[in-house]
C-alpha cells in the first residue's frame, strides 16, 4: 500500500533502524516508547489489522512470537517479563492500520483498563 508507513518502511523507502528483518517480516524501536524497552514487531504482507488475520496467517503469527522472544531476550527482559499488545481499531488504539506488535518491558507495567 503506497500510503501505509509500514509498507514503505519494509520495502525500504522509509529508511529505519531495523532491529531484526527477515523476508516475513521486521522489527524496530517504537519512536514513542511507553516503557524503557518497546519495540514492535511488524509484518512485511499488509494485513490491516489482526481482525483480518486468517488462518492462512498462523504461521507468520507464530513467527512474530518468536522474534518478539529473541529480542526481549536480546533487549535483557526475558527473564523479568514484558509484555505483547496488538491494538485492533482505533478505539482499541491501533494508530497505524497495519498488523504489529507491540512489546514493552524494563520496568512493572500495571494492568490498564
Amino acid at each position: 500500500m503506497d500510503d501505509c508507513l509500514f509498507c514503505r518502511m519494509a520495502s525500504g523507502e522509509v529508511q529505519v533502524d531495523k532491529l531484526y528483518e527477515d523476508d516475513l517480516l521486521f522489527a524496530i524501536d517504537d519512536i514513542n516508547p511507553r516503557a524503557p524497552v518497546h519495540f514492535m514487531v511488524i509484518p512485511r504482507e499488509h494485513i490491516r489489522s489482526l481482525a483480518d488475520v486468517t488462518e492462512a496467517h498462523m504461521p507468520l503469527l507464530f513467527h512474530m512470537v518468536q522474534v518478539a522472544e529473541e529480542l526481549a531476550a536480546q533487549k535483557g527482559v526475558a527473564d523479568s517479563g514484558y509484555r505483547v499488545a496488538m491494538n485492533v481499531g482505533l478505539e482499541g488504539g491501533q494508530v497505524i492500520m497495519h498488523l504489529h506488535m507491540h512489546v514493552l518491558g524494563g520496568r512493572v507495567l500495571h494492568a490498564e483498563g
